[in-house]
């Protein structure tokens, strides 16, 4: 059924209806994922030493133009160095049984010691599947006390991985199940699935930010050279900019020139996740988020969830990222979101 939604997606996106191959390579710390005999990205799992989860770094478009920001693992020349814990594309939360499994990373501060964390430790790779379609399913643990404690969730990720002359497309379907007898997603901001993108789909700014969690822990965005930056938002709403932040959309697009040509990174939300359509926590300085959990900032305080799980019950998560080297206009797009809602269940 997958598969067959897939090769309608590329005959809907106008490009051949054959997709290319996906294979995968092993190694001791990662599985690569390579798209027509071009490197896509990688299923990147270093350990806690290096890294608080696994994550899918770098991702690249059909092209080889880079998508995402390469610090804190592989810093490129002009980029910013603010939250190192935006790592590639990965999936996490800010307040799990009062700990941050959002924010925790080996660069924090030593003023920030003390703040609870939790870790996302890789398990196991499940299987990996060849073919024009991919598919890679992995496990992890959500442990608190920065690992050192219990396990709070199990959880289990299907990647789905597609590509085709000027798309790549990313699945991620993730289940969370309930390991400690009670386990609360406290309604908070940072969260939940998520891209740090390259500086230059960042949105152009002039002036300087600070942005405060809700346990007070600030990080500083300064003003830096807007040469080459051209990314912008735009939302299944017609709303764009800066301004989509804390609104809600069925997905959502960043446009921008990379590499001297256009490219598009969307994300698509699904009608059977939480809250849909979700509010989004993205932002000009790169971070591109999408928050199913967090409701009461977004809405200013009209609305809160604090999401609760009984021991064993389960919580699933459905996003597809479309990649294309050209952009990707509404009606594509919305073409795009009815066929995943459609066939992902």
């Amino acid at each position: 059924m997958k598969k067959l939604f897939l090769l309608l997606c590329f005959t809907s996106f106008g490009v051949v209806a054959q997709n290319e191959t996906v294979s995968f390579t092993k190694q001791s710390d990662k599985v690569d994922v390579v798209i027509g005999g071009k490197y896509f990205t990688s299923y990147f799992f270093p350990g806690e030493a290096k890294l608080k989860k696994a994550v899918l770094f770098p991702i690249l478009t059909a092209s080889g133009s880079t998508i995402t920001r390469g610090y804190p693992m592989a810093p490129r020349a002009g980029e910013r160095v603010d939250h190192p814990h935006h790592v590639g594309m990965w999936l996490n939360y800010e307040d799990v049984n009062g700990f941050d499994y959002w924010n925790n990373s080996n660069n924090i501060v030593s003023s920030l010691k003390s703040h609870k964390m939790g870790t996302i430790k890789h398990e196991k790779i499940v299987s990996t599947k060849a073919g024009k379609v991919g598919k890679l399913e992995v496990t992890a643990s959500w442990v608190d006390d920065d690992g050192k404690g219990k396990k709070v969730l199990d959880e289990s990720t299907t990647y789905i991985f597609s590509g085709s002359k000027d798309l790549r497309i990313i699945d991620r379907i993730t289940t969370l199940i309930a390991v400690s007898d009670v386990v609360t997603f406290k309604d908070v901001k940072d969260g939940m699935f998520a891209i740090r993108v390259a500086r230059q789909l960042e949105i152009p700014s002039n002036k300087p930010d600070v942005f405060t969690d809700t346990h007070g822990i600030e990080t500083k965005v300064p003003v830096m050279d807007n040469t080459g930056v051209n990314g912008n938002y735009v939302s299944s709403e017609g709303i764009q900019g800066e301004a989509v932040w804390s609104t809600r959309a069925k997905w959502m697009n960043l446009t921008g020139e990379l590499d001297k040509h256009t490219v598009n990174v969307a994300i698509l939300d699904h009608p059977a996740n939480v809250s849909y359509p979700s509010y989004w926590h993205a932002r000009g300085y790169g971070l591109f988020a999408v928050n199913p959990l967090g409701v009461k900032v977004f809405s200013n305080g009209k609305s809160e969830l604090n999401y609760t799980l009984k021991k064993g019950e389960k919580l699933t998560f459905r996003y597809r990222t479309i990649i294309a080297d050209r952009g990707l206009g509404k009606d594509e797009l919305d073409q795009a979101q009815a066929k995943f809602a459609q066939e992902v269940k």
